[in-house]
């Protein structure tokens, strides 16, 4: 198993969490939903003498996505995000930004996934599992032994899905079948919260055990 290096970092006004994935092999980073922040960000990447290649974003919403423009001037970082989110980046309505009272954009991805993709960080490879239901193009990024599931699941939780485009049917559906189906033991790191693993989500987390 290549190794790979995560670092998570808590930014905006809404907690959100952002990722800082690293090959340190061949000194390349992405980072996953940079909902703030972009100089922290930076000051993550730098001293630890790596790149910033890629912007991955999990779904639109402003609170994942409030620090790719910086960044991208920053560091020419291309940007990736399902091709149904596409449109999100470029309307404040649509990110709900506007709704927070400062709307902005992030401008149009560099690509457009589709479900099965791989996203190569240096030697590493991330798998795109389409999993909508918090927005129409929500992903999560599957790795070696991890999953990056944004707001589809959280510890003890699952994302909200009163916002447009979403669905609870649809967002419960994308979990049971792309997310319990891996092995207990892969460890989730969510959009929100703190990490933990599909098993302890499988047994405990109200929203799939029918306990509600």
């Amino acid at each position: 198993m290549k190794k790979i290096i995560v670092k998570t970092l808590v930014v905006g006004e809404l907690q959100a969490n952002a990722y800082i994935v690293a090959c340190p092999e061949q000194r390349v980073a992405a980072v996953i939903d940079p909902g703030a922040a972009a100089e922290q960000i930076l000051q993550a990447v730098a001293p630890a003498g790596f790149r910033l290649t890629q912007i991955l974003l999990t779904h639109g919403h402003a609170d994942h996505i409030g620090g790719v423009a910086a960044l991208r001037r920053a560091t020419g970082a291309t940007v990736a995000v399902h091709a149904a989110d596409a449109p999100l980046l470029e309307d404040a309505a649509l990110n709900l930004s506007l709704y927070l009272g400062r709307g902005f954009t992030a401008g149009a991805p560099d690509r457009r996934l589709a479900d099965g993709e791989t996203v190569a960080i240096g030697a590493l490879a991330l798998q795109v599992l389409h999993t909508p239901g918090h927005t129409p193009g929500g992903v999560c990024y599957l790795g070696p032994g991890m999953v990056f599931t944004g707001d589809t699941l959280f510890a003890g939780s699952v994302g909200r899905t009163d916002f447009p485009g979403g669905s609870l049917k649809q967002l419960l559906r994308s979990i049971k079948e792309r997310l319990l189906t891996l092995p207990d033991e892969t460890v989730v790191y969510p959009g929100h919260g703190p990490a933990t693993t599909i098993g302890e989500e499988r047994l405990h987390n109200p929203f799939l055990t029918g306990s509600l």
